[in-house]
């Protein structure tokens, strides 16, 4: 049942949702307005199969500046937004973006969504120049790297939890969904389809590690490549041991649309959980009456409540009604984080200044910003986002690890949030395929 107390805690963080323009409006009162520009910059996939999160990107990091630019900027001086197109997001793109952004442009603080083929190839780049670069690559190396040399990667913060973390909450929810007694699993087998991408992986291994603590075993593993779209002999091979549960990595939303298609062509009574890719509007509108009953799960995914509900209202009023808001939420949502650390701090800081950028780093670890999907609020031993209820059980410090069912694929949103409490909006169904 969707827990009674949801509007309660969620009416609580509504005065929020105004809180980042009027709080840069009160601490730009009284300050002169300059001519000065500050340069934010951002590598985002404008071409390529990711480019239908990377365009989001780039949307939602100038929808924030032109709104901070609106309350008079940062203590008076606008946000001028750059975006290089990092492509098919290489570890060449994107260190090459990264650079351009620095030597061209001499930008004072990069406001990413995801680069996952990087692997942290960029941070040299950034952290030589001392300027703030935020980002949701969601990637335990983010964890490894900054713990190696703290100092030097001060200015460097992953605003969502790791990859890792799906791998580890997934079994915690189907676990809940088990004990709702709605679904009453013939086995306890889960089958792994695993991306070929590092970012998939990790998450399969996480699943795979995780699973006996809750009752599951992985039965079938195999690893597809990446892009993929013909499905037909993986999935006979999971047909011919049904699980429960089919636990696919890949993310790609149209490569994972064709997936559905083709396991309904003959359907098992498993349970199909798709990493992020049927977040997207992409994949049901490939998917079709297809898409309807499955899983799917993201910690940055816009939250149904007051604040949530009004950003997608404004983005889809900017963008159209076809624009993706949860992937521009991202970016808006730290660029607002950022500004207002910077204010407190006094400025930002240009390539070299890394007296006064450190000055706004520990402003984001010290300050919590509420955005639409959740809580941005940084673990300092590893300058990384926590998730809710995997690592924190307090909902109102960390980020929430949504899980979604696509409840009808026509639909303005056609996936509904199921988990956790008190975020949920409705309830655990059996897809339409259970026979």
């Amino acid at each position: 049942m969707v827990n009674t107390n949801r509007r309660r805690f969620l009416s609580a963080s509504a005065s929020c949702a105004a809180f980042g323009g009027g709080l840069l409006a009160s601490l730009n009162e009284g300050r002169a307005q300059s001519d000065e520009m500050i340069p934010i910059g951002q590598m985002a996939s404008l071409t390529g199969p990711l480019a239908v999160d990377g365009i989001e990107h780039k949307n939602g990091l100038e929808m924030a500046c032109e709104e901070i630019n609106a309350a008079g900027g940062i203590l008076g001086k606008k946000l001028s937004p750059i975006t290089v197109d990092s492509k098919n997001q290489t570890a060449e793109e994107v260190t090459a973006a990264a650079r351009l952004l620095i030597d061209r442009h001499g930008v004072h603080a990069i406001i990413n969504g995801y680069n996952v083929g990087a692997n942290q190839a960029e941070y040299d780049p950034i952290a030589d120049a001392g300027i703030i670069y935020i980002h949701y690559n969601t990637s335990i190396g983010h964890h490894e790297t900054f713990k190696s040399d703290t100092q030097r990667y001060f200015g460097i913060f992953m605003a969502d939890p790791a990859e890792y973390y799906y791998g580890v909450g997934l079994p915690v929810m189907l676990d809940q969904i088990r004990k709702a007694g709605v679904w009453k699993p013939h086995n306890n087998k889960i089958a792994l389809v695993t991306g070929s991408l590092p970012y998939s992986i990790v998450i399969s291994n996480a699943i795979r590690e995780t699973a006996p603590k809750y009752g599951f075993e992985v039965s079938f593993e195999e690893v597809v490549p990446v892009p993929t779209t013909e499905w037909g002999s993986v999935l006979n091979k999971i047909r011919a041991d049904p699980p429960a549960v089919i636990a696919n990595t890949h993310f790609f939303p149209g490569d994972l649309a064709q997936c559905q298609v083709q396991f309904l062509q003959q359907p098992t009574n498993s349970l199909f959980y798709y990493q992020y890719g049927p977040l997207l509007k992409a994949f049901s509108d490939i998917a079709g009456e297809a898409a309807r009953g499955v899983l799917t799960s993201t910690v940055i995914g816009i939250l149904p409540d007051e604040i949530g509900t009004s950003f997608r209202k404004a983005y889809w009023a900017k963008f159209g009604e076809k624009a993706e808001a949860d992937p521009g939420a991202s970016t808006y949502s730290e660029t607002y984080h950022y500004a207002i650390a910077a204010a407190l701090a006094g400025g930002t800081g240009e390539p070299g200044n890394a007296d006064q950028n450190r000055k706004i780093a520990a402003n984001l670890q010290r300050f919590v910003y509420r955005a639409p999907f959740g809580v941005l609020r940084y673990d300092p031993t590893v300058n990384a986002a926590i998730p809710y209820p995997t690592v924190s059980s307090d909902p109102s410090i960390a980020m929430p690890h949504l899980l979604y069912q696509i409840k009808d694929p026509k639909a303005e949103v056609p996936k509904k949030l199921i988990y956790p409490q008190p975020y949920n909006e409705a309830d655990f169904e059996l897809p339409p395929w259970f026979k």
